[in-house]
């Protein structure tokens, strides 16, 4: 069985294994998932790495029938040497810790216990590396215990035992080499079921991979000779945008920056930046309230820090009236102003319009960055949303916007627009696409659902960078064209209006025109039956009242 379809069954088999023991669509579900998917992960991250590594002992390791009984013979000081050789990005795993050993040890009573602690060792050996932590620089560590989630003390050993017999017969190791392109639809499948709106303050948004991979692309191109970036998404969620984006850029080649309030999407947010070798990141994803507690800041502590690239799909509308006078109490940070508290439907406040003036004020005079909005706003007449297009047209800072399907995103049936900024205003028009008719539909769940096609990617991609115009889809405007139309966005907005002439007869035109007057006659002599129809039951019910 290829690798992809063993973790795709691997991942199945763990939701099984919790459903088994009540814990099917459990609030603490994911924890259990997500973690004891990484810990497999970095498992054999582990051995995959031990056995290349620069050291005259990595052959004895490699050669050995099972690489974990070898490295469990070698000297103290010969381990510490093999661990001194590994990448950075690698945890720190003595042989106790291994998923070999937790299977000779499945007989014990305790065994609960002992898969638990094995998880928390790795977490606190590791903790300088493979932590996350909060506005208030609390450390979160890589796992915590898992079993106390099972109800039944007396089930949670043989829960433990269970967890670890799906793991123990597959490996990761044929899939390191391929990084983002394996990992990428992997993560996907994995928290499919977890991206809802119920895990944190705001809902995590999930991007779809189609429109991360637009985004992507639109911002850093294809070839990229690019060094040292500051990646940054104050809305990160589960971390696809960001993922999308590092890997156009080149892993290797630039950092992760990232906040976001839900605790959920701070945890798959790391389990993303593990998966895709951004380790070096995880000091930088902070778990917080962006909007009235920006974590990251410039060299002074005071100015937000600024980025080579932004990228966000934030909430939408969401009730933040506890913290809107503190959030309006930064005039500086949001020049348009902050939604007011509706006296009724306190849920429709405009989060994502702070969420814009935050992207924009974190960017470097030079960097491009791109955001999720609802397609409503890129017509916007009226109060913050048109001060913000006001000011984005006039600093001609955005140079494109493309709407998307219908139906495109998981926790939304909203439509969507992506709007895209260049803060060196380097551009003279700015060009917008109407990808809306775009797609292909499917069911999940009850819901109608539409995904992008590959080709329809690479449409809406060169379609942006030639900035071409096509027919009923694209139109490439100037500034000036779009201050005339009140600064609308809509890309239907531009298109030419085509009227089909057609060469007839005298003959056919008056033949058409009495057509057409039958036909009027016709609907006019059924209105009046109908309305005569309607008369007729109103006195039926006067006379039997």
């Amino acid at each position: 069985m290829p690798i992809k379809e063993q973790t795709l069954k691997l991942i199945d088999e763990l939701k099984a294994t919790c459903t088994s023991y009540g814990m099917g669509n459990d609030g603490n579900e994911y924890k259990i998932i997500t973690q004891v998917f990484l810990y497999k992960f970095l498992n054999d991250k582990f051995g995959f790495e031990i056995k290349r590594a620069f050291s005259d002992i990595a052959p004895r390791i490699k050669e050995a029938p099972k690489w974990e009984e070898a490295y469990a013979q070698l000297t103290d000081e010969e381990r510490l040497l093999l661990q001194g050789a590994l990448p950075a990005e690698v945890p720190t795993l003595e042989p106790y810790h291994l998923i070999a050993h937790l299977w000779n040890q499945q007989g014990k009573g305790d065994f609960d216990t002992i898969f638990d602690n094995t998880m928390t060792d790795i977490a606190e050996k590791n903790a300088d590396i493979f932590s996350t932590q909060t506005t208030e620089n609390t450390k979160i560590p890589l796992f915590e215990p898992l079993t106390h989630y099972v109800t039944d003390a007396a089930q949670r050993a043989p829960f433990a035992r269970a967890l670890v017999d799906k793991l123990v017969n597959f490996s990761f190791e044929s899939a390191f080499e391929q990084h983002y392109d394996f990992f990428a639809s992997i993560f996907e499948y994995l928290i499919k079921d977890y991206n809802t709106a119920g895990g944190g303050k705001y809902a995590e948004y999930y991007t779809p991979h189609a429109i991360a991979t637009i985004m992507a692309r639109l911002l850093v191109g294809d070839t990229p000779e690019l060094h040292s970036q500051e990646c940054y998404d104050p809305s990160a969620g589960t971390g696809t945008l960001l993922m999308a984006l590092s890997h156009q850029i080149g892993e290797e080649r630039c950092t992760i920056f990232s906040q976001d309030i839900s605790q959920r999407s701070n945890k798959m947010l790391k389990l993303n930046l593990l998966l895709n070798g951004l380790v070096s990141s995880l000091d930088y994803a902070i778990q917080g309230d962006t909007l009235t507690s920006p974590y990251h800041k410039s060299d002074d502590k005071q100015s937000l820090r600024q980025f080579d690239f932004v990228v966000s799909n934030p909430p939408f509308k969401f009730d933040f009236s506890g913290t809107r006078e503190k959030i309006a109490a930064q005039p500086a940070r949001f020049w348009a102003g902050v939604p007011n508290v509706p006296a009724k439907k306190k849920e429709a406040m405009a989060i994502y319009t702070c969420f814009i003036q935050h992207v924009l004020n974190s960017l470097k005079s030079t960097g491009k960055g791109a955001i999720v909005v609802p397609t409503g706003f890129i017509t916007s007449k009226s109060g913050i949303e048109k001060k913000i297009l006001s000011k984005i047209v006039d600093e001609r800072w955005i140079y494109g916007c493309i709407s998307m399907p219908s139906n495109v995103f998981a926790t939304t049936g909203t439509n969507v627009s992506v709007l895209f900024f260049d803060k060196s205003a380097s551009t003279d028009k700015v060009i917008l696409i109407d990808a809306s008719k775009l797609g292909e539909e499917y069911k999940e769940g009850n819901n109608q659902k539409k995904r992008l096609r590959d080709f329809e990617v690479e449409q809406i991609v060169s379609t942006f960078r030639e900035r071409k115009a096509v027919d009923d889809f694209s139109v490439c405007v100037s500034y000036d064209e779009i201050k005339e139309k009140g600064n609308s966005l809509s890309a239907g907005q531009y298109f030419d209006i085509k009227i089909e002439y057609v060469d007839i007869t005298e003959e056919e035109f008056n033949a058409r025109m009495a057509n057409f007057k039958q036909t009027l006659s016709e609907q006019f002599a059924e209105s009046h039956r109908l309305e005569e129809e309607i008369m007729h039951q109103l006195d039926s019910l006067k006379f039997n009242q």
